[in-house]
């Protein structure tokens, strides 16, 4: 049986979640600590803290004897928090922290979990994930070149990052290195750990990531036998297990802006007036907001689908590839024809459109480039 209905639990929980956001997050978004780098840490806490009162705190995570929600449970909520930039932040439920809370809670050991995941899900910490490298691991992760060699008991870790998200004041560390002997591996430190040189912040064109993205110098970064993630040699399938229900989260989340632009794009269209009529009238200002709600709600059923997939205890990779292709080509486009319906305010900052705008133009190359999963999906399609 197919049902889309909602249940009603479910139903009054995306409210909530809906609630806070527009009522306590929203109000931030003109914040000056809201920095071309990104909201601060600052900021970031504040937010948090209007969360935890709320009890809205990491919904995602399983508490107070409520198990975490399903993926399909998830995509309503994610979507709520998304209508603000600023909510999956204040919610604990934000990239990179959401994926590694996930990929921790998978295969952390227990002393693991304990020093480096849960204070990543009480939103005391946050945490990077570093694999992108200039000129080398990125969308093709096998070209590798942080290098790690056994030292005694431990390792010791070289080589650059670059576009690591929230690097600055970030106290969990999942680091993905080539280990001797062993292939691609991943290991955990905290961030004040001697060996770890913020170089820089990089300057991006989104501003919806806690201080940005940074590039990380790793100059003989000495770990103990404590700090391996897993096995050794399996990081590309731990990055797996991470990436597909990251993947859906993020549309999820930029679905709820796709669906915040829309609203305001709907209003402007219905109030301001050209030509002896509301300009929702004319037939090319339509024309875009009826592309947009069809858009929209096909990004909505696409996410579902794959989070579905995800329930039903299959990986989901192909489903998960094929989604967020074409959620974020799709979004960029309601992006796009909010803009252009808002006229010159849709390229200002009189409205959070120009900044959605901007943010889901990012969203169509990290985790994943379209390009690279439709070579993934065509691939996988020939070999069947």
């Amino acid at each position: 049986m197919i049902d889309f209905e909602i249940p009603a639990e479910l139903a009054q929980r995306r409210d909530e979640v809906l609630a806070f956001v527009t009522e306590k997050v929203v109000p931030y978004e003109k914040d000056p600590r809201v920095t071309p780098h990104g909201p601060t840490e600052e900021l970031r806490n504040e937010l948090v803290a209007l969360a935890r009162e709320a009890g809205l705190l990491t919904f995602q995570a399983p508490q107070d004897g409520r198990p975490a929600p399903t993926h399909i449970e998830q995509a309503i909520l994610f979507e709520a928090a998304g209508w603000s930039a600023l909510g999956p932040i204040a919610l604990n439920c934000a990239a990179p922290d959401e994926g590694n809370m996930f990929l921790l809670g998978k295969i952390a050991d227990p002393g693991q979990a304990e020093q480096f995941l849960r204070p990543v899900v009480e939103g005391h910490h946050r945490s990077v994930f570093a694999m992108t490298e200039p000129g080398g691991a990125g969308s093709d992760p096998r070209q590798l070149a942080t290098t790690a060699v056994r030292d005694g008991d431990g390792y010791v870790i070289n080589g650059r990052k670059w576009l690591i998200t929230g690097a600055n004041g970030a106290q969990t560390w999942i680091i993905m290195a080539d280990l001797e002997g062993a292939g691609a591996t991943l290991f955990l430190c905290h961030g004040d750990t001697p060996g770890i040189v913020i170089e820089r912040t990089m300057d991006t064109m989104d501003r919806n990531y806690v201080e940005g993205h940074c590039v990380v110098l790793f100059d003989d970064l000495r770990l103990p036998a404590s700090a391996l993630l897993g096995e050794e040699g399996e990081a590309f399938r731990y990055a797996q297990l991470r990436l597909a229900p990251a993947r859906l989260t993020h549309c999820m989340r930029w679905l709820g802006g796709g669906v915040r632009a829309q609203s305001i794009a709907l209003e402007y269209a219905r109030t301001r007036t050209a030509f002896g009529k509301p300009i929702g009238q004319h037939q090319g200002v339509g024309f875009m907001l009826a592309d947009n709600e069809i858009a929209l709600q096909q990004c909505r059923l696409m996410i579902w689908w794959a989070c579905w997939v995800l329930d039903q205890g299959q990986q989901g990779r192909h489903e998960s590839s094929m989604t967020k292709a074409m959620v974020s080509e799709e979004l960029f486009k309601v992006a796009d024809r909010c803009v252009q319906v808002l006229g010159g305010m849709g390229i200002s900052d009189e409205t959070p459109v120009a900044g959605f705008f901007r943010d889901v133009r990012a969203f169509r190359l990290y985790d994943g480039p379209t390009e690279v999963h439709q070579f993934a999906i065509a691939n996988r399609l020939l070999r069947d």
